[in-house]
């Protein structure tokens, strides 16, 4: 229990402090961190002071990094490390923070479009790719050369999928090759026609095709670590891709292909069964994930409203990185829901390791729109900015009449009937002397000691009585539902005392305690 729910003791004495060593030979830095390509963007627009974002694993490089770029562009370098929320997020406010012209981000990104306007490069680095075993690898998990496939990579063997479409192109007619949606440069003009854009990723279809006809091959993962359930790239991927069509993954190191398709089935069963999770859930807990990503405001007023059309209590917690322990605080709280990018949404959470469930936006969604499709038409979108107006999957609410509200729905979890929205206007006709309330005015005592006579006639009051104690306040129920409920007054029931000196000292060793 000490594990999960609350940081041991002894991790503090037991951690090292002090920086990490250099993980990249100095040969090496320049293809690796693609110094070339960094000066360049820092000299077309002339700053002189320059934010460099590092991700954990990689701040062994960082000092030398930036002392490179310092003496080559005569420019101030500032790194930004430990970042509040996660390191593939562009870190706009530490950056401001600094004062800093511009920002270089290093290392695996989500792309998601910053919440203030900066100019940003990214660098997602060079993974060396054994191109003659992916080759042979493909065409062994693809043998109709007819069938259309799209090359898809983690971010950094994206620089060798176009080599590797050369090879492949002489047998393969209808291949596909995905690049990575980096934002276009500051005052660039969008290119005409505009490739597909899904995934952190863009794909130039050509008229009249649409990505639900191709299969995937992606390029990356490793063997150390073959659970690629834990890999958010690639779960994203899994969850949105068309589930009829053929999706397999390949290691860049050594060729060795796997059918992804186990993997996948088990990401939508368990994105099925949170959704059951919040149908159930009463109250939601809204955490913050971010602050840097655009239109994060605009998402949060989004699923509070969502929240609230479905008859749930919503509160919303800006504490962070979620961790168990953090969490634990709130045991009232049903279920989670994760405001984040693409990429901090479906983190990687350790099995059992929270006391709730913690949801991504999309599951929300379809857990309180009765609108939104049912489970296997609807897509699964990981970034939040879908939801929203504008957006091509936007679903808007339906209107407080419509029929949908009323659906039967019974939960596949508990077996019981769902009851309906509870803001909706009910029909039994028991309940018209709520809309009497408003009437209602508090007595006020009179210097004779009289009491104001109220409007309301007194014949309602009993009505009024029976509605309370049909439909109690939720705070009412929670609270009765609880084992403590408080400290206990026990007023009348215990004899009165004189004031005594109480225990003194600390809790692991009082005075009268003594020494054991």
């Amino acid at each position: 229990m000490e594990s999960t729910f609350s940081s041991p003791a002894d991790a503090s004495l037991q951690r090292e402090a002090g920086a990490a060593g250099l993980l990249t030979p100095l040969a090496d830095l320049d293809r690796v961190y693609e110094l070339e390509r960094v000066v360049g963007f820092i000299r077309d627009l002339g700053c002189q002071r320059v934010a460099l974002q590092f991700p954990d694993q990689l701040l062994g490089d960082s000092g030398v990094v930036a002392a490179r770029l310092e003496e080559t562009t005569e420019s101030k370098m500032f790194i930004l490390g430990d970042t509040a929320y996660g390191s593939c997020c562009v870190d706009v406010l530490g950056a401001e923070q600094a004062g800093a012209q511009a920002l270089v981000h290093f290392g695996p990104a989500c792309l998601s479009p910053p919440a203030r306007p900066l100019p940003v490069a990214f660098v997602l680095g060079q993974r060396p790719v054994a191109l003659e075993l992916c080759a042979k690898a493909f065409e062994a998990q693809n043998p109709d050369p007819t069938a259309p496939v799209v090359l898809l990579s983690e971010p950094a063997c994206a620089h060798a999928l176009e080599a590797l479409a050369t090879r492949l192109r002489p047998r393969y007619l209808d291949l596909l090759v995905s690049s990575p949606a980096l934002p276009l440069p500051v005052g660039s003009l969008n290119p005409e026609p505009e490739p597909l854009e899904r995934f952190g990723r863009l794909f130039p279809l050509v008229p009249g095709r649409c990505l639900e006809e191709y299969g995937a091959f992606y390029v990356g993962g490793s063997e150390s670590s073959p659970n690629s359930d834990l890999d958010p790239d690639l779960s994203r991927l899994l969850l949105g891709w068309a589930p009829g069509r053929r999706f397999s993954s390949c290691c860049p190191d050594t060729g060795q292909t796997q059918d992804e398709g186990a993997r996948a089935g088990r990401l939508r069963a368990r994105r099925h069964y949170l959704i059951e999770r919040a149908r159930d859930a009463r109250v939601v807990g809204l955490l913050v994930g971010t602050l840097g990503v655009a239109r994060h405001r605009e998402a949060l007023a989004h699923l509070r409203n969502l929240t609230q059309a479905a008859g749930k209590r919503s509160y919303v917690l800006a504490l962070g990185r979620p961790t168990p322990p953090k969490l634990a605080n709130f045991p009232e709280v049903d279920v989670f829901v994760l405001l984040a990018c693409p990429l901090g949404a479906l983190a990687p959470w350790p099995s059992g390791s929270f006391f709730r469930p913690v949801l991504a936006p999309c599951e929300l969604e379809a857990a309180c729109n009765p609108a939104w499709p049912p489970p296997g038409l609807a897509p699964h979108l990981t970034h939040y900015a879908d939801l929203l107006p504008g957006s091509p999957f936007h679903v808007p609410l339906p209107p407080p009449e419509s029929e949908l509200w009323d659906t039967p729905d019974v939960s596949l979890i508990t077996g019981e009937l769902r009851p309906p929205p509870t803001w909706k206007p009910s029909s039994n006709s028991g309940c018209s002397a709520l809309t009497l309330r408003p009437q209602l005015e508090l007595a006020e005592s009179s210097p004779a000691g009289k009491c104001a006579k109220s409007p309301l006639p007194s014949e309602l009051f009993p009505q009024i009585l029976s509605i309370h104690l049909q439909f109690p306040p939720f705070a009412a129920l929670f609270l009765s539902s609880r084992s403590w409920q408080g400290l206990q007054p026990h007023l009348g029931q215990t004899p009165v005392k004189g004031a005594v000196s109480g225990r003194r000292g600390i809790a692991i060793a009082y005075e009268d305690e003594g020494s054991s």
